[in-house]
């Protein structure tokens, strides 16, 4: 087990304190690192440093920046086996079917924002007064203050880290506490890219101390945020007053209609909530099922559910992993037996699965007898879950949808075009997936939550995180 470092001002170092956290791999329970457990003093050495790195980054033009970044996309290319491995050690997502993907992922997202910043928009505003010409240009917001989940510990980080040095800012960034040895290993391939000292800090330790210090510091001029709702609401107000980049929790409506090709929707939904063990903030939670195909799409579900391998995420067989950690399983135990309580009926899965390395294995589930007033239905379950309720006319269905506070992702399963835009039109979601996953999105493509909802502020992918991550400054020149 190897003693790692934190990454402040262009160097390697051990926290003030000299406290440590031990990172586990949730498959086997073996410890697997030792990370420095920094406090509020290491943030603010970070956010010092940032300062300092900001000066440099502000200053380089657009394109020493995207060669930069592709510079960090392919050192993390040729990395990619031994990035993926530490993801799966540490974050448990079996090896070869999703953590080699989500490094090929982190490249891209470097590699786009290369491109981006090259075409971000600069306009000249035609004006009343002939004399005067007006244009609009985009700077960086400063320092940025970057809270990234376990869940997807190196894409959910590009998806911040990328275009906000592609916008010039410095960033301080703090990960999930249970996938540090992930960013610890990202921040090394940033540094081997040339990252100026001082441009990215890399601080470990605990979100209610270094968290807390990095979005309520007036060192930070930014923030950027992505994991449940109930943190973000917490960091909305310790941050008050600074722009908000925040992708929050999700738990939107997945629609089959009767008419949809139900051998596809299944595998597409069973997609949606097996893929990374259902913890995916757009994964697929509540699904909705016409009442006369209910139970032929549910038979399906339960077939997707019995031929899903569950075990070693190093063997090529295996498509589903453990959860990450105690908490999130211990969740999914309390949402099944609220279900079970409320009438509900488990048709597989349930509960944990025997005979793994570790207790942290969760049996794919599919449940049906649904209630709105179910946990399933009300909270976030981030778990390997197919809840499945029934409706009866569209109106029913688009009712049913509304009523939870989340607005980030659905989906609608239909052959009738104008039925898919009805319903796209109408669910209140900031993204609708037709006739696939929920799960379904390229790093380019902006994501995010439709307003009065509780899933986040902001949009992120491509050239819209860069806009979230700039400032838009007008310039009046005035000829006489």
């Amino acid at each position: 087990m190897k003693t790692e470092k934190m990454f402040i001002g262009g160097k390697w170092v051990d926290s003030v304190s000299g406290t440590y956290m031990i990172s586990v791999n949730p498959a086997t329970g073996q410890q697997i690192a030792s990370i420095p457990e920094g406090g509020r003093e290491d943030a603010q050495l970070a956010i010092r440093a940032a300062r300092q790195g900001f000066e440099q980054i502000s200053r380089m033009s657009i394109w020493d920046r995207s060669k930069l970044l592709v510079s960090i996309g392919q050192v993390i290319t040729r990395r990619r086996e031994e990035l993926a491995r530490v993801l799966t050690m540490e974050q448990g997502k079996p090896y070869y079917s999703e953590a080699l993907d989500e490094i090929d992922g982190t490249a891209i997202a470097f590699a786009d924002a290369a491109e981006q910043i090259k075409w971000m928009e600069t306009s000249v505003i035609p004006v009343q007064d002939p004399n005067k010409r007006v244009l609009t240009i985009h700077q960086p917001k400063g320092v940025y203050a970057v809270i990234t989940p376990w869940n997807f510990p190196f894409m959910v980080a590009a998806e911040y880290l990328a275009p906000g040095l592609a916008a010039g800012n410095a960033i301080v960034w703090v990960p999930a506490p249970t996938t540090s040895l992930c960013a610890i290993r990202l921040a090394e391939c940033l540094e081997e890219a040339g990252v100026p000292d001082g441009v990215l800090n890399l601080v470990t330790g605990k979100g209610s101390v270094v968290g807390d210090e990095i979005v309520a510091n007036p060192g930070t001029d930014a923030i950027g945020f992505t994991g449940s709702t109930a943190t973000g609401h917490q960091i909305a107000v310790r941050g008050v007053g600074k722009p908000m980049l925040l992708e929050l929790g999700g738990n939107g409506p997945t629609i089959v209609l009767k008419d949809a090709d139900l051998d596809h929707a299944a595998r597409m939904i069973a997609s949606g909530c097996f893929y990374n063990a259902g913890q995916v903030c757009s994964a697929t939670e509540r699904i909705l099922a016409h009442r006369d195909v209910h139970d032929e799409l549910v038979a399906k579900l339960v077939n997707h559910a019995k031929e899903l391998i569950l075990g070693d995420p190093f063997d090529p067989r295996t498509r589903m992993g453990p959860l990450n950690n105690e908490p999130v399983t211990m969740k999914n135990e309390l949402h099944a037996k609220d279900c079970l309580e409320k009438g509900a009926k488990i048709l597989i899965g349930g509960k944990r699965a025997s005979n793994q390395s570790s207790d942290l294995f969760f049996e794919p589930t599919v449940i049906v007898g649904v209630t709105e007033d179910c946990l399933y239905n009300k909270e976030e379950t981030f778990g390997p879950v197919a809840p499945v309720m029934s409706f009866s006319t569209h109106a029913e269905a688009l009712e049913i949808a509304a009523r939870n506070e989340w607005g980030l992702v659905s989906s609608v399963f239909t052959s009738n075009v104008k039925d898919a835009m009805y319903f796209a039109e109408n669910i209140k979601t900031g993204i609708v997936n037709i006739n696939d996953s929920s799960n379904y999105w390229e790093s380019h493509v902006p994501f995010g939550g439709v307003a009065g909802k509780a899933s986040g502020v902001g949009r992120i992918g491509g050239k819209y995180s860069i806009r979230e991550m700039s400032d838009l400054k007008t310039i009046a020149l005035d000829l006489r």
